[in-house]
This record gives structure tokens, sequence and C-alpha cells, in this order.
């Protein structure tokens, strides 16, 4: 292998080189002419014209439609997301569970529900509100969409939050049980609040996929008056369907590219709050106050470096000193 070769491979030599560039230049001249296709085309249908994008600069058109069509999707979404998390986080412990009574309909209904489309949940939910006399005729397409982003979200974020606590090393799990903590005690004290920043990214995907499913809710069976119905009404009055659709595009991508970054923020704060910086693993362990410290070549927590200062067993032992294997 050559001195400028990576890990995995040899560095491109000339010959290689040459045939990367020509290949990046032959994708962007094929993508250039598929644009200007594209573009040619909508514009002698006449799709580009001033006149279609005019209505999207008066204030007429956003606060009649788009606005209240961004709030309901947003008010779909956020319910969603408060609703789905205790559940997933319920169901993902479930399945954790040492009791078999516990896990197995915990994996059932993880399974059923992660293998049926958000949609069919949906009409399912409306048809069952509406034979069970559930709500009013307003707020049933809202319920309903509520419920099967829950029902399909929940059994998602489950298998997030069970594969976060799996990721953590045993060691910890092990010396929590060497010094006597129930599973509950060692699971949130020490286990889940380091799962939590491993988990993030993972939450962050879920809402952004929870936010571009609320447009499910505008199917005719259904009929949640969400951000994309709203673009049945505007194209219906003005005969812009391009137009629409692209402006709907990009709030979407506006919104969840808020939320991206929003998330980053959030991993990058509870990261360095815990004093673990972009340090990976001490991040992690640092979660629960994990220290550096080795006593007979072990490492070990003092009780007055958990969470908050506070031993979780005070009254039981005058000095605790959690026992941990070093990842």
């Amino acid at each position: 292998m050559s001195g400028a070769s990576t890990v995995l491979y040899d560095a491109p030599g000339p010959k290689a080189r040459m045939r990367n560039i020509i290949y990046t230049i032959l994708f962007a001249a094929v993508l250039a002419a598929v644009a200007a296709w594209v573009i040619i085309t909508l514009s002698n249908l006449a799709e580009l014209a001033p006149s279609k994008w005019k209505p999207f600069v008066t204030e007429n058109v956003w606060t009649t439609f788009l606005l209240p069509g961004l709030w309901q999707t947003l008010k779909a979404a956020g319910l969603s997301l408060v609703i789905a998390l205790p559940v997933g986080a319920i169901l993902g412990l479930g399945r954790l569970s040492d009791h078999v009574w516990i896990r197995w309909p915990s994996a059932i209904i993880v399974e059923f529900f992660r293998a049926i489309p958000v949609l069919l949940l949906m009409v399912f939910a409306k048809a069952i509100f509406v034979a069970a006399n559930v709500g009013s005729a307003d707020n049933r397409p809202l319920l309903a969409v509520v419920t099967g982003l829950v029902l399909y979200n929940g059994a998602v974020l489950a298998e997030v939050f069970r594969a976060g606590v799996l990721s953590l090393p045993r060691g910890q799990t092990e010396a929590s049980l060497a010094i006597g903590l129930r599973k509950g005690q060692y699971m949130t004290m020490i286990l889940l609040p380091q799962a939590l920043t491993v988990m993030l990214p993972a939450i962050v995907s879920q809402l952004v996929v929870i936010v571009k499913d609320t447009a499910l809710g505008s199917q005719l069976t259904i009929a949640f008056p969400e951000l994309l119905a709203s673009a049945r009404t505007i194209t219906a009055n003005y005969g812009n369907t391009v137009a629409t659709y692209t402006v709907i595009a990009l709030i979407y991508i506006a919104v969840d590219l808020v939320l991206i970054f929003l998330a980053g923020r959030s991993e990058r704060w509870m990261r360095t709050r815990r004093g673990g910086g972009k340090g990976g693993q001490r991040g992690a362990l640092a979660t629960t106050g994990v220290m550096a410290e080795t006593e007979m070549g072990v490492p070990v927590v003092d009780q007055e470096m958990l969470p908050g200062g506070k031993a979780p067993m005070a009254g039981r032992f005058s000095r605790l000193r959690f026992v941990l294997n070093n990842p």
C-alpha cells in the first residue's frame, strides 16, 4: 500500500483520478440536461409564469390557507411526539423486562404496529371514533391522525429505546447489580440518562418522519385540514399546481431543518453539560458521574458524583461506591 493510502483502500492513482474526474463531469452534464429539460417543459406549460407565483406574495393566501394548515400540521406532530415518547419508552422497557408476561406482549404490540401502514391506522382509527361516537365531527380527523402516528411511531421509538439501552456497556448493569440496586433503580439512574444522549439523533429523525406523515391525514377518508390539504384549495382557486406544491415542499424542508438544528444544539448541550464534550464514551459515562479513578485497578464512582450530588440509597450506606467496568 502506498504512503497516502487509507485503512481500507489505496489512494487512487493518476488513471483512477482521471476516471473520477470524467465520471463527475458526465454526471454533472446529465444532471444539468435533466434540470434544463424540466425547466423548459414547465415553461412551455406556463407553470413558471409570474402569475402562477403571484398569489404567494399576497397576505391572503398565507393567512387563509398556508399558516392555518401549518398550525394543524405542527399541532398534530407535537401531540403525536408527546404521546409517542412515553409509549415508546414503556414498550421499549417492557421488551427488556425479565418477566416473560411483560416482555412477550410488548414485543407483539411493537411488531404488530410496526408492520401496519400509518395511513391504514389513521383510517381504522377514524372509523372506530365515528362508530363509537368519540369526539365531534370537527376534531375526529385530528384524533385519527394523532392515534395513527402514536401507534406506529410509539412502536418504532420502542426499538430506539431498547437499542439505546442495549448499546451501553454490560459492565454498568453488572456493577449496579453488584451493589444491590434493583432493575428499576439502575435503569432510571444509570442506564437511561446515558442512553438518552445516544438515542437523541434517532428520536429527532423520527420526529421529522412524524411531521411528514401528518400529510397522510389529507386523504379524503380522513379530511384532516393540515398543510398539504390546503394545496388542493389553492390549486383549485389559482390553477398553479407546480408553484403551490413547490412552496409547500419548501415549508416542510424549512420545518425539518429547524428541528434538526435544534436537536443538534440540544445534543451538544447535553454532552457538554455533563462534562463529556465531544468525547464519545467519556461523554456517555459522565452522564451518571463516572470518574476516571481507579481503586485496585477497577474504575469507581463516588456517591457525591451522582446526578444532583445525592446518593440514591442514602441512609443505607454512609459511603456508596459503584464498581464499574471500564469498557
